[in-house]
């Protein structure tokens, strides 16, 4: 039984006071003015399907949510990150970006419902644990629970595969939208979107990587939040800290990181003793390693930066952790590679570098690609096909050629393809 207009004003009313928000800013947004929003949320006024559209993504909600019969739950993402974030009323660009992100979500969320693409939420890993109280227990969490993930998923002590890959694998939508600088990924929960990560697009593929590992600490710890914004500005906060531990520990595990150093003919002790027994008395024998040669070098650096496929700050950062260098040591590199010196030894040693592009555009293809599969199987209309290509940057014009190019077209739109941009 469809709602009447008093209870859709109601629920209009309702997300716009939740967000923290005005009518004349809703009524900026929508180009008309605050009284005929009020008439709107009194119910005195007809909603357009255009505007509860956009309403909808300005609220951050599922448009079905303000139609349905029963009444949405009002605890949803976006509420529960202003709660943990009261700052986000003020900063337009963030809430442009969640507003975004949580419609991509759901778009892809429904595509592969409609493509019957099931995902077991229940068999996404959880590790209940209490809030860390300092940032040394917040540290020791993250590390214990990257061992613990590494042993179920049997990865032991390999550099990972695509970070992406490996969570979609466990029931986890990930993607890549174009972010706030200061922001370099969020974390979604809630049933219409289910577990959905998103990495900054705009930062460095190695950057992503470490993103991809962060958010997937908050899905597995932190799941009862809803949601989580990373933000730089926020790196001394207990749950952000014990994410990027993790991300750390999960990407470079420390047995890993002192096996490579070992391969390489460093990390152990200037001073080494060793004993045979032989059932009467022990035999010592002992030994010094050359002044100098187990100083790690930028080009080591450089080397397990690759090898974890980890930018080289990162692997400065985990050397120091695993106490493999020093303070002091830890600077030194860091001037180093500021200086330009960590990209040259790259190109040196003939490392290969990421293709960017490549893999920025990995959730634009995957999203356009059910996308189209959908309309070939007349689960979605046209219009709609053009509307989600939009939300992922692609003009209706290359949607059309691609119609066409794909042999999805029929002789009823023949009329309607767009010349070429």
């Amino acid at each position: 039984m469809a709602i009447d207009r008093k209870e859709l004003g109601r629920r209009l009313r309702r997300a716009r006071e939740a967000r923290g928000m005005t009518q004349e800013a809703v009524a900026r947004y929508l180009g008309m003015s605050r009284s005929t929003v009020a008439q709107m949320e009194l119910g005195n006024r007809a909603v357009s399907g255009i505007e509860l559209s956009r309403l909808a993504c300005l609220f951050g909600k599922d448009l079905r949510s303000f139609v349905a019969d029963e009444a949405p739950d009002e605890e949803d993402v976006l509420i529960a990150l202003f709660r943990l974030h009261p700052e986000l009323s003020s900063q337009e660009d963030v809430l442009e970006a969640l507003r975004r992100c949580m419609a991509l979500g759901r778009e892809l969320t429904n595509l592969e419902r409609l493509l019957d693409i099931d995902r077991d939420l229940a068999a996404v890993a959880a590790y209940p644990l209490p809030r860390p109280r300092t940032k040394w227990e917040a540290i020791q969490q993250g590390e214990r629970i990257a061992v613990e993930e590494r042993r179920r998923l049997g990865l032991g002590l390999a550099p990972l595969p695509d970070v992406a890959e490996l969570l979609e694998s466990q029931g986890v939508r990930t993607a890549q939208v174009t972010l706030p600088e200061d922001v370099s990924g969020l974390t979604l929960i809630e049933p219409e979107i289910g577990f959905f990560v998103v990495a900054n697009r705009e930062h460095h593929i190695l950057r992503r990587r470490f993103s991809y590992a962060h958010e997937y600490c908050h899905v597995l710890v932190d799941r009862d939040q809803r949601g989580l914004i990373s933000r730089g500005g926020d790196r001394d906060e207990l749950l952000e800290v014990r994410a990027n531990a993790f991300a750390a520990s999960f990407l470079m595990p420390a047995e890993a990181v002192h096996r490579f150093v070992y391969a390489l003919g460093k990390g152990r002790p200037s001073r080494m003793e060793a004993e045979v027994f032989d059932e009467e008395a022990p035999v010592r024998a002992r030994a010094r390693a050359a002044p100098g040669s187990q100083d790690i070098q930028l080009y080591d650096v450089v080397q397990m930066a690759h090898h974890f496929g980890v930018s080289r700050i990162a692997a400065c950062y985990r050397l120091k952790s695993v106490r493999l260098i020093t303070g002091p040591k830890l600077e030194a590199l860091l001037e180093q590679d500021r200086a330009g010196r960590g990209r040259e030894l790259e190109k040196l040693l003939g490392l290969p570098e990421p293709d960017h592009e490549a893999q920025r555009n990995e959730f634009r293809h995957r999203f356009l690609g059910l996308a189209f599969e959908a309309f070939r199987r007349d689960e979605i209309s046209r219009g709609k096909l053009v509307e989600l290509a939009a939300m992922v940057g692609v003009s209706a014009s290359e949607v059309e050629r691609a119609i066409v190019e794909l042999g999805l077209d029929d002789d009823e739109y023949a009329d309607l393809l767009l010349p070429e941009a």
